[in-house]
């Protein structure tokens, strides 16, 4: 079998498990380092860089799953309360999933896009986290596109890190890059790009971050 072939072979049901494993594993630790960030008001941001915000048409969203959650709680309790087993059971799981839902908007909100000094971070919730060097930026344009609902994030060498089918910053690459996603092939693991799309809640401030540093290079 070529390299090629290798590369393109799906993964086997140990790699699968032990990728899921590990999401899960680095999910429910960003869920509590994302609400301890909030607590204390320290955005991941490295010095000397601009936060871009990508949550707002969320938000409303995952405020109502947040409320909804916390206020069947004390309903399912009181349904299961004769149950003192299910009772516990149920409250821990009701608990661990609000928790989790305020982990993963906390997460949008401490874990914002970049611009910097070292180049831009391209994030989305809990676990994606995209690099771009300053060396392997062409150009930063405003430009929004709505794409059809479901579409992989990597096609035709363009990765995409959508809100709700949404880009409106396109990044044109110099050459084309290697980047790794979340997960295993097809839908994670390592891709070649040579432009990336992505939504931020106000792109001029994205493009003004990145003005300086693109003039510099």
């Amino acid at each position: 079998m070529t390299g090629d072939a290798l590369a393109l072979a799906p993964p086997s049901r140990a790699v699968r498990l032990g990728s899921i494993a590990r999401r899960a594993l680095v999910s429910e630790i960003r869920v509590y380092t994302s609400i301890a960030r909030a607590i204390a008001r320290r955005p991941a941001v490295p010095p000397g860089g601009t936060g871009i915000a990508y949550h707002r048409p969320l938000l409303t969203i995952l405020i109502v799953f947040i409320a909804l959650s916390a206020v069947e709680i004390p309903i399912v309790d009181l349904i299961v309360h004769r149950w003192p087993a299910v009772r516990i059971i149920m409250l821990i799981v009701g608990i661990w999933g609000v928790t989790w839902m305020l982990g993963l908007l906390c997460g949008m909100l401490m874990r914002p896009h970049t611009v910097g000094p070292e180049g831009v971070q391209v994030r989305s919730g809990l676990e994606s986290e995209v690099s771009i060097g300053w060396g392997d930026i062409a150009s930063i344009a405003i430009s929004r596109r709505v794409d059809e609902p479901k579409q992989r994030r990597v096609s035709d060498g363009e990765y995409a890190e959508r809100v709700q089918d949404e880009t409106n910053i396109e990044i044109e690459l110099e050459h084309p890059i290697a980047i790794r996603l979340p997960g295993v092939h097809p839908k994670g693991g390592v891709h070649t790009v040579d432009r990336v799309r992505l939504w931020a809640d106000d792109p001029k401030l994205f493009l003004d971050a990145a003005r300086p540093f693109l003039l510099a290079g």
